[in-house]
């Protein structure tokens, strides 16, 4: 029984030439043997994916298909272009889809058009393959998303080097700095990271439903303790510094978080002192002396 190649390829019949070659290439990567080392089942998909877009390209093969006309004269032929192995992925879709590449010499003229198919249906074989497909790097992008779109998820559509477009949602609750990893997409066979990036114009960073703000504070006023306006989601509020506040101690503002149902997250400000690069006179008279202070008390 003739397969159905529209199937295979995920499309309604008599899609256009545009979507055929995007289903072709979207399956063929999804079942190429090299990017599918641990099924067993990806060779078989993978050849019927390219005897489906072979057949469906092809105007006279595809009238014959649509025809039942391919029957056993096809199948006695016993052609199987990927006897020896298989061809890497990307020099696979330029021959496929009619991609030709110009010679590495200076002058040389592009490779002659492939022969056209034998009449009556039969695949005409392809040249010996070449090296095994070689993994590319990752890759990655960064995606800005506001508190209310990392609260509830948010859609988004990532346009891929090869033209492809892939569609994903963030899940809920996101934070800012976390990576999500599409496996397998980025060219090559390689890994392609979404970096979200949750942040307000304030320096409010995201996390869930817990708010993070770093407040920047000179040496004295960690030492000594201050007041100070700290921004929030609901605009700023008078914090409290108590006196002796070192690098990354965390202060607390309950309920100034993202809101879900009944939940309420809270807001961290984390204390990072300051050392101003340039001291006047009497600035660096007092580090002067609160270091002699320091050191008599150490010899104490």
């Amino acid at each position: 029984m003739s397969p159905n190649h529209w199937a295979v390829l995920g499309l309604e019949p008599g899609a256009d030439a545009t979507s055929l070659k995007r289903a072709f290439r979207q399956q063929a990567r999804r079942w190429h043997p090299d990017l599918n080392g641990n099924d067993p089942h990806a060779e078989e998909q993978f050849k019927a994916v390219n005897e489906a877009y072979a057949v469906l390209s092809d105007p006279l093969r595809r009238q014959q298909w649509e025809a039942d006309l391919e029957g056993p004269e096809a199948a006695s032929a016993g052609l199987d272009p990927f006897a020896t192995g298989f061809p890497e992925f990307d020099d696979y879709l330029d021959e496929l889809l009619g991609r030709r590449r110009r010679s590495r010499s200076e002058g040389d003229s592009a490779e002659p058009p492939p022969p056209p198919p034998r009449r009556g249906g039969g695949v005409t074989p392809s040249p010996p393959p070449p090296p095994p497909v070689t993994v590319g790097s990752d890759a990655e992008t960064i995606v800005e998303l506001t508190p209310e779109q990392a609260l509830q998820g948010e859609r988004v559509e990532l346009e891929l080097g090869d033209g492809t477009t892939v569609e994903v949602w963030t899940p809920a609750l996101a934070g800012d700095g976390w990576r999500l990893r599409l496996a397998g997409v980025a060219p090559g066979g390689g890994d392609h990271f979404l970096q979200l990036r949750v942040r307000t114009a304030e320096g409010l960073r995201i996390d869930g439903l817990r708010v993070n703000y770093q407040l920047e504070l000179s040496p004295a006023d960690g030492a000594l303790g201050c007041s100070v306006l700290v921004p929030t989601l609901d605009g700023p509020v008078q914090l409290r510094v108590p006196p002796g506040s070192s690098s990354g101690r965390l202060l607390r503002l309950r309920g100034r978080g993202l809101e879900r149902g009944n939940e309420r997250g809270d807001q961290l400000v984390e204390i990072r002192l300051v050392v101003p690069q340039a001291l006047t006179e009497a600035e660096e008279a007092l580090y002067g002396r609160l270091q002699q202070l320091a050191a008599e008390f150490d010899d104490q």
